[in-house]
Formats: C-alpha cells, sequence, structure tokens
C-alpha cells in the first residue's frame, strides 16, 4: 500500500505584508484563497479532497503570530482538524525583521538554516508552542519554508520531540534546502535521529527530477508518478501544494488550469486500491527502516512533457499576465 500525503503550505504573504495589507485580508487571500466572490483555498482544498475520501496535511506557518499576535490561528486550525484533516508546521523566518518581540533576540534571517543549533530549537519550539496553543494536536511533522532547512534543522526538531520532516526537495538541493540528504532517495530514511519524507517527484528527462507539486507537474505527469509509485511499492508519494496556489500569482483570480490538476489528482487516488490518503499521524516511523527507495524514471513521455510546456505557457499569458479576463 502507497501512503498518498497531500501536503499545503499554508502560510500568510509577507509581500503583502510589506505593501501595507491588513492581517485580515492576508488572510482572506492567502489562506481561503478568497478571488471574486468564491473561496479556491484550504477549504476548498478540503471539500475535493473529502469528496474523493482522501486526507490533506496542512503544514500552517505561526510565525505571523509575533506580528499580529496569535488569535488567527485557532480558527485556522479549527477548521482543518474539525474536518478530519492534519494541521502540522511550517515556518517562515522572514516574519522576524516585524517581530515585536522577537524569542532569538532580533537575528533574521530568510530560511531557518540561516540560524544556529540553538536559536533553531527556540524558533521551533516556540511554533510549535503556538500551533499547539491554538487547539491543535501534538505536531509530529514539519516543513520548512522554501524548503530551506539544514541538519541542524532536523537536530532542532529532534530535540524538541517532532519526529517527522518534510523539508527535502530534490529540486531544491543545493537551490535552498541544505540538508545533506542523497537526491536519488525518494522514500523515508532516518536523518539525525528523526524520519524524512521528501517531496516526491519523476524524472521527466534523464538527471532532471520534477517535484510532484500542483503548480509544477501536469494532470497526465502527476497520474504517471503516482502510478509508477502505487506499481513500484513505495511506502509513501508526497505532494505539495500551497494555501493559496489556486489563484493567479497576483490572488485576484482563481487559476483554473491549477484547480483542474488538483482535481485529477484526488480522481486518480481515489481509482488506485492501492493509495491510500493519509496524515502523518498515521504512519509509523518504522517506513524508515524499510529498504531505500531510488528515484526510477517513469516511462518516457514527449507527448506529456511537451503537453505540460504548452499548459505552463498558456497558464502564464492568462493568469501573469493579464491579457484574457477569466
Amino acid at each position: 500500500m502507497t501512503a498518498l500525503l497531500i501536503t499545503v503550505d499554508t502560510e500568510l504573504s509577507s509581500s503583502l505584508y510589506q505593501r501595507g495589507v491588513g492581517l485580515s485580508e492576508n488572510v482572506s487571500r492567502s489562506i481561503w484563497a478568497e478571488a471574486r466572490g468564491q473561496a479556491h483555498g484550504i477549504g476548498w482544498q478540503m471539500d475535493m479532497l473529502e469528496r474523493y475520501g482522501l486526507k490533506g496535511v496542512f503544514f500552517l506557518d505561526p510565525m505571523p503570530a509575533l506580528v499580529h499576535g496569535a488569535d488567527f490561528l485557532a480558527p485556522i486550525v479549527e477548521v482543518i482538524e474539525s474536518r478530519g484533516h492534519e494541521v502540522q508546521m511550517h515556518i517562515h523566518t522572514e516574519w522576524l525583521a516585524w517581530a515585536k518581540d522577537s524569542p532569538v533576540g532580533g537575528r533574521q534571517g530568510r530560511n531557518i538554516r540561516d540560524f544556529s543549533l540553538d536559536d533553531q530549537i527556540t524558533l521551533l519550539s516556540r511554533a510549535k508552542a503556538l500551533l499547539e496553543q491554538a487547539g491543535a494536536p501534538s505536531i509530529t511533522a514539519f516543513r520548512a519554508g522554501n524548503f530551506g532547512a539544514n541538519d541542524d534543522t532536523l537536530r532542532a526538531l529532534a530535540a524538541i520531540g517532532v519526529m517527522w520532516d518534510s523539508s527535502v526537495n530534490p529540486a531544491y538541493l543545493d537551490h535552498g534546502c541544505a540538508i545533506t540528504a542523497d537526491p536519488a532517495q525518494i522514500g523515508a530514511q532516518w536523518m539525525q535521529n528523526i524520519v524524512e519524507l521528501p517531496v516526491s517527484g519523476i524524472q521527466d528527462r534523464p538527471g532532471h527530477f520534477r517535484p510532484a507539486q500542483i503548480c509544477a507537474m501536469s494532470a497526465s505527469e502527476m497520474r504517471a508518478g503516482l502510478r509508477h509509485a502505487a506499481r513500484m511499492g513505495h511506502d509513501a508519494f508526497t505532494v505539495v501544494t500551497h494555501s493559496f496556489e489556486m489563484l493567479s500569482r497576483d490572488r485576484q483570480r482563481p487559476n483554473v488550469m491549477v484547480k483542474k490538476r488538483f482535481v485529477a489528482l484526488c480522481r486518480e487516488a481515489a481509482r488506485l486500491p492501492q493509495v491510500r490518503g493519509v496524515g502523518f499521524r498515521e504512519i509509523s516511523p518504522a517506513m524508515a527502516d524499510s529498504s531505500p527507495k531510488p528515484l526510477t524514471r517513469v516511462a518516457p513521455s514527449r507527448v506529456r512533457t511537451g503537453l505540460r510546456l504548452a499548459q505552463q505557457a498558456w497558464a502564464t499569458w492568462r493568469y501573469e499576465h493579464r491579457l484574457i479576463p477569466a
């Protein structure tokens, strides 16, 4: 059985904050992804997951609480957990630049890896406490914002009792992620006394990894990757998206193409009897005791890759340059 973890990095926008957007509007645009009178964010994502009998893991960033206060977290945690999904921990340390009371003495950095081990322990402890005080069950999993973690991040997680990390994305190794992971190993593995579960993906051409991110893979590529994982007996297939990813980049309009990809993934997962949608609380660290799972190439398809490139070009034209009304 292949565990399907559909993970959603759930976060406010520091860019919107810098442009003077208030907390309420930031939550509306970044978490609920409201645009043109409809919501396309975590509520819509949960609707789709539930329609197909799946579970979502929402990696929620509590760091804006250092700027805005923590009250905004509880309603988000409550709606996720009450619907049977899972809240886990995410962190964007750029919010420290505006923190009213910095837990690390005013030190700043774009990524968690920019901090010492002691500072990482302090930051992760504070983030964990904020989420649990907002009503989340005991936090057991983490993903770094921008995938910007290092080996000290794993040591810090072990120190505070968080068993799972999912900050390794082979597409980001040497480009943000500084964890010393083998990019060819995509299965769960023990690292620094915790279990690392990387973002999944495919080799869409020799030597090139394409991550299983909704905005990065076409529906056909995602189907191929999930089927391949199930056929090869992979223990897990980890997908990543964002709370705002169903919107255009300016967060003004729904991105119909990306929404269709999300629905297509859910539909395919429901069709595959050897795939089960789960959260981190439902899988065992013993998964990391299995034989290593090297990345193997999905059967190549120039048509599949070409269609994705065409879709991406069309989406950029429509949703980024706004030449056609949505």
